[in-house]
Parts: structure tokens; sequence; C-alpha cells
């Protein structure tokens, strides 16, 4: 029996026009809940929390089959980049539980 696969998207964000930490958690709770609500990922933001134009976040999606997970990341940083903030870096890893 197959377990399915896990994608992990992890992006490092920069949000130029934000000017302070309250600036910038609207961007992020804006980016998590979107998230959640397009591809139904996990969303957590794991690095740069008093820092306020960075943050790092990471994605995770589950979907029985290796390319609807694949897809599921493709759409997850389509969207991140068509944003107002900067993508500067997005690292993926597709996980079979099997493995």
């Amino acid at each position: 029996m197959g377990a399915g696969y896990v994608g992990i998207l992890t992006v490092e964000l920069h949000f130029p026009e934000a000017h302070s930490l309250k600036e910038k958690r609207h961007f992020v709770r804006s980016a998590k809940a979107q998230l959640q609500n397009r591809v139904g990922a996990s969303v957590s933001e794991v690095d740069h929390h008093d820092v306020w134009q960075r943050a790092r976040l990471t994605v995770a999606c589950v979907a029985r089959e290796h390319r609807e997970v694949t897809r599921l990341l493709d759409e997850a940083e389509r969207w991140l980049r068509s944003r107002e903030w900067e993508v500067t870096r997005a690292e993926r890893l597709v996980v079979d539980p099997d493995d």
C-alpha cells in the first residue's frame, strides 16, 4: 500500500515595503492563509522572526501521486513569486515515505 508523497517548499521572502514587524506580520499572515486556501498546505514561518523585512517560510503539501505534489509546490511557488514581496531563495524536496 502506497503512503503518498510529501512536498516541502522552503522560501526566503524579502518585504521591501515593510517598515515594521507589524507590517511584515501582515504580509506573512496573508501568505500563510492564501497558501492554505489555494493548495491546502501547512505553512510555518521558520526563521527571521525579529527581522522586519525578511521571512523564511516552509510550506508542506501531501498528495497520493508525485506529479500532484509537484503541481501543488509549483502553484505555491508561482503564487509567492507573483506577489508584492520578493522571493530571494526557494528550495523544494519531495519525499516518498516508503523509501
